[in-house]
C-alpha cells in the first residue's frame, strides 16, 4: 500500500491536497481552514494529516464539540495494532477530503500522491529561500509527464504576505510567471494564530476589517477549486466572542 494512501469515501468525495516540498510554508493552516470552510458549507468533511508534526490534528482536537464536525485521520504515524486500511478509513458519507502533507515529498511518492487527488494547492511564502524552493518544486511538477497526465489541477496561493514590501514584489513577479494559476494571497496576521489555538477557521473569527479581507481571499480560493460554495455573507463569530 502507498505511504500516502488516500481512501475513497464515496463516489462524490473530492480530494484537495496542500503540498509543497519545503516545510514551514503554512500547509497546516491552509488545510485546516479549507476543512473548516467545507464543513460550514455543508459538506461532510475529513482532514488527513500526513505530517508527522500533526499540526492539523492538534487544530482539530481544539474544536472539541464545535460544529461543523470534521473527521480526522492520522496518516503520519502507523498504528501497529490495526491495518493501514483500517487506520485510514473514512466515514462513508464523506464528501470532501483535505490532505495536509509533510515536507520533502518528491519523486514517485509525489506522483502517487498527486494521482489520488483532484486539486493540489501550493502555498508559497514571500522570502528569497521560499521563492527559490517554490520555483524548484513547481518546475518538478511542470516537467513530470506522469503528474501532468494524471489530470490533477494545481493552484498556487501566497501565504503570510506583508503587502508593499520589496520581497512581496519579488513574490508577485514570480507568481505572475507561473503556468499554474495564482488564485489568492493570505496575510501575515495574528488572527490565524488565534483561530488555530481555538480550533477555529478564519471564517469563524470576529468579522472585523482584517478578517473580512482574508475571507474574500478564501472565497477566491474556494471558487477556483470548485465554484462559489461560500455559504455566508459574513463570517460567523464563535460563542467565545459573544
Amino acid at each position: 500500500m502507498s505511504i500516502y494512501y488516500i481512501p475513497g469515501a464515496s463516489a462524490a468525495s473530492f480530494k484537495v491536497a496542500v503540498l509543497n516540498s519545503k516545510g514551514g510554508c503554512g500547509k497546516s493552516m491552509i488545510a485546516s481552514n479549507l476543512a473548516c470552510w467545507y464543513g460550514i458549507a455543508g459538506f461532510d468533511t475529513a482532514i488527513i494529516d500526513f505530517d508527522p508534526q500533526g499540526s492539523a490534528l492538534r487544530w482539530l482536537a481544539q474544536r472539541r464539540s464545535r460544529t461543523p464536525t470534521i473527521h480526522g485521520v492520522n496518516g503520519g504515524h502507523r498504528q501497529k495494532t490495526v491495518t493501514r486500511s483500517w487506520q485510514m478509513r473514512l466515514p462513508r458519507e464523506t464528501e470532501r477530503v483535505v490532505i495536509d502533507t509533510p515536507a520533502g515529498v518528491r519523486g514517485f511518492e509525489l506522483t502517487d500522491l498527486i494521482g489520488q487527488c483532484d486539486v493540489i494547492v501550493i502555498p508559497v511564502l514571500p522570502s528569497d529561500a521560499d521563492i527559490h524552493a517554490g520555483a524548484s518544486f513547481i518546475a518538478d511538477l511542470l516537467l513530470d509527464a506522469r503528474i501532468r497526465s494524471a489530470g490533477t489541477r494545481v493552484v498556487v496561493v501566497a501565504n503570510r504576505v506583508k503587502a508593499n514590501t520589496r520581497i512581496y514584489a519579488s513574490l508577485q513577479r514570480f507568481l505572475d510567471r507561473l503556468e499554474f494559476p495564482f488564485v489568492a494571497q493570505f496575510s501575515d496576521i495574528q488572527t490565524y494564530i488565534q483561530a488555530a489555538q481555538q480550533g477555529l477557521g478564519i471564517c469563524e473569527m470576529r468579522p472585523d476589517a482584517l478578517v473580512r479581507r482574508e475571507v474574500a481571499q478564501w472565497r477566491q480560493l474556494l471558487a477556483s477549486l470548485e465554484g462559489d460554495i461560500a455559504p455566508m455573507d459574513e463570517p460567523r463569530s464563535p460563542a467565545a466572542f459573544g
